[in-house]
C-alpha cells in the first residue's frame, strides 16, 4: 500500500475535526449566512459637530490631540471625544427610566438583534408634528403587510431622518437649555401602543427616527416608563429607515458597553439580501 505524504495526512485531520465540529456544534454549514448575498443598511447618524442632542445635553465634541509626524519616522493621530450618553444615534437602556433596570453593559445581546418590520406612519407626521404612533397604525401595518412577528425589532418611520441636522426641523426649534425642551415638537410612539407591542407581540426592541420614543411635547415620558420597565430597549435618531422594506430584513443593534451606562452611542445596520 503507496504511503500518502505528511501534508495529506495533515490535510484529511484537518478536514475531519472541521467536520466534527460542525457536527458537534450544530452546525448546518449549508445554512451559514452567506455575506456575499447580503445587503448592508446603515441606520446611524455620524457623530460631529452638527450631532442634535437634547435641549439640555452640551454637544458632541471630537478633541484632536495628537496629528503629526513623530520622532520615529510614522505619523500618529489621536483623538478625545466629549459626549453625552442620550445624543445622536443611541440607545436606552432600561435603567434610563426604571429603577433597577438593566444598564447598558447588562442588555442581552439577543434584544439587540433579530428580525425587523418598518412602521411607516410619514404620511400621518407630515400633517402633525405632534403625532402619536397608534394601536391603530400597527393594525393597519398588519392588513397590508401581515402579522408583526413575535420577538420582532420594531423601527417606527416618521420621516424626520430626513431633517437632520436641522435642530430646526428636527426638533421644532432651536433653542437650548429648558427653553429648548419646553419648545419641542415632533412625533412619537403613543404609551398604549408601546403597551400593546409588549404585551400582544413580545418586542425586543423598538426604534424611531426622532429624538425620542416619546412625543416632543412629553412631560412625563410615559412611553419610556411603558418600554424600558420591561426590559425592552430603544433606540433613538436613527438613520435611512426609508432604504428598508417594510418586513424581510434583520437589525443588529451594537451600543458601546458602557458599565453602569443608561444609555450610550450605537452603531446599528439593518441586513436585506441582495
Amino acid at each position: 500500500m503507496k504511503k500518502l505524504p505528511h501534508a495529506m495526512y495533515v490535510l484529511i485531520a484537518v478536514s475531519y475535526l472541521v467536520s466534527f465540529a460542525g457536527c458537534a456544534t450544530g452546525i448546518d454549514q449549508s445554512k451559514r449566512l452567506d455575506w456575499e448575498q447580503m445587503r448592508f443598511v446603515d441606520l446611524t447618524h455620524a457623530y460631529g459637530a452638527d450631532t442634535i442632542v437634547w435641549p439640555t445635553e452640551q454637544d458632541f465634541r471630537l478633541i484632536v490631540q495628537h496629528a503629526e509626524e513623530t520622532a520615529g519616522g510614522y505619523y500618529y493621530a489621536s483623538n478625545r471625544i466629549e459626549m453625552p450618553e442620550h445624543g445622536g444615534t443611541h440607545i436606552d437602556a432600561p435603567i434610563h427610566f426604571s429603577r433597577g433596570g438593566q444598564t447598558l453593559d447588562l442588555i442581552p445581546l439577543e434584544h439587540l438583534t433579530g428580525g425587523g418590520v418598518r412602521i411607516d406612519v410619514t404620511a400621518q407626521c407630515s400633517q402633525d408634528r405632534d403625532y402619536l404612533v397608534s394601536i391603530q397604525d400597527f393594525e393597519r401595518w398588519e392588513s397590508a403587510h401581515g402579522r408583526i412577528p413575535d420577538r420582532a425589532v420594531v423601527l417606527l418611520e416618521t420621516g424626520y431622518g430626513r431633517f437632520w441636522p436641522s435642530r430646526k426641523e428636527y426638533l421644532g426649534t432651536e433653542l437650548r437649555g429648558p427653553e429648548g425642551v419646553q419648545a419641542l415638537h415632533f412625533p412619537g410612539l403613543h404609551p398604549d401602543a408601546a403597551a400593546w407591542l409588549i404585551r400582544e407581540r413580545q418586542v425586543k426592541a423598538v426604534g424611531i427616527d426622532t429624538a425620542s420614543i416619546d412625543y416632543g411635547r412629553s412631560s412625563t415620558f410615559d412611553t419610556h416608563v411603558a418600554l424600558l420597565s420591561r426590559d425592552v430597549p430603544v433606540f433613538e435618531n436613527l438613520a435611512n429607515l426609508y432604504e428598508l422594506p417594510d418586513r424581510g430584513f434583520d437589525v443588529i443593534a451594537l451600543p458601546m458597553k458602557i458599565a453602569g451606562g443608561t444609555g450610550g452611542p450605537l452603531r446599528i445596520i439593518a441586513l436585506l439580501p441582495r
